[in-house]
């Protein structure tokens, strides 16, 4: 059965990229802890004459955000963090303006109310770690916290990262190693900033024929996602934004995310990221309604979306949990069927055609 799905699944990218929908894929499943696919197709270069290979690191956005809120979880698992714990009480200054009641749990839940940085941010300040940090502490919240929801999509990593810096006097990048990919044999394959010695793993992202479209001037969206932040091809290409820490952004390669997706599921290679507990406390809805920054229909876990990529299998709720990026990336999680799945690309449009594609596959081989 599984030869049989990677043969499917290969045939089914390399139609995508013989047919132009794609430049290059990537595509990771494992299924309880063993990888059962492992694919690439098209190129991975600006000049489109380099082929992908299973070790290429992919920029994937806000896909990235589940490897965050993974360290988050298995230092709570460790005992080194507390979800109830007040940044403030680890981030004195974080607590201006009445935002002393944010915890970890709110950040993790995208409820703390700190959604947007300054408008005028520019990309070179979003590399600056004590600048972004500054600015958020310095920040009025939009709402008090744990009273709304609304994704929190360049803020949530810096208040994640700083939170976890501050209580346990390392960084979140240090934690991401040393916790999860150092023990899973992935650690030069997922990054929230590449080391300089790897940035010739990483495929160029393509521009799409027509640009995604900006938010509406003066909304919610707008601010949380300001003009000198709306990223595109060409911001995600670099290479400041590739090697600094950046936690609601990153870069993978499909094989490191999935290992972490199945780790999180149970034993890969030995290593278990979380015990059942914490898995389906992960992985529990929180939150159905609208989202009042980017104002539309949402729903969150904890620290993931509760959901396959848009066009992907139904699933049952609390089973699935991961998180998906703008440039049509994926990586998640199915309790159910026991599978961790990662799908990068290069061409940089909001379009999860192959994600679905291959989830719709990988969920049929191992349905019941």
């Amino acid at each position: 059965m599984t030869a049989e799905l990677q043969d499917r699944v290969q045939a089914a990218i390399d139609g995508l990229v013989r047919d132009g929908a794609e430049v290059g894929l990537q595509v990771a499943v494992l299924h309880r802890g063993e990888l059962v696919v492992d694919a690439v197709a098209g190129t991975r270069d600006a000049a489109r004459s380099e082929p992908v290979e299973p070790d290429t690191l992919f920029w994937s956005a806000s896909a990235v955000k589940g490897i965050a809120s993974t360290v988050a979880h298995v230092l709570a698992e460790r005992g080194e963090l507390t979800y109830d714990l007040r940044a403030a009480d680890v981030w004195p200054e974080f607590a201006r303006h009445g935002k002393d009641d944010i915890t970890l749990r709110h950040v993790l839940l995208h409820t703390a109310g700190v959604p947007a940085p300054p408008y005028d941010t520019t990309v070179e300040q979003l590399c600056d770690w004590e600048h972004m940090c500054a600015v958020l502490a310095d920040a009025e919240p939009w709402w008090p916290a744990g009273t709304r929801f609304g994704y929190h999509a360049q803020t949530f990593g810096f208040l994640l990262g700083e939170i976890v810096r501050r209580a346990t006097g390392r960084t979140i990048r240090w934690w991401l190693r040393e916790a999860v990919t150092e023990p899973l044999g992935v650690a030069g394959d997922v990054h929230f900033g590449v080391p300089e010695p790897l940035l010739g793993r990483v495929a160029h992202q393509h521009r799409p024929p027509t640009p995604r479209p900006r938010p509406k001037p003066g909304s919610p969206a707008d601010r949380a996602l300001p003009p000198g932040l709306f990223f595109d091809a060409d911001a995600a290409n670099r290479r400041d934004v590739l090697t600094s820490d950046i936690p609601s952004i990153g870069t993978m390669s499909a094989g490191g995310a999935a290992r972490v997706y199945g780790a999180l599921l149970g034993p890969v290679d030995g290593v278990r990221l979380v015990e059942p507990e914490r898995l389906a406390t992960i992985a529990a809805v929180t939150y159905e309604g609208l989202d009042e920054v980017m104002n539309v229909p949402s729903a969150w876990a904890f620290g993931f979306g509760p959901h396959r990529p848009p066009g992907g299998a139904p699933s049952r709720p609390g089973s699935v949990f991961g998180t998906l990026g703008a440039n049509g990336s994926a990586a998640y999680a199915d309790i159910d069927s026991g599978v961790a799945v990662a799908v990068l690309r290069n061409l940089f449009s909001v379009d999860w055609t192959a994600a679905a594609t291959v989830d719709r596959l990988v969920a049929d081989a191992f349905s019941g």
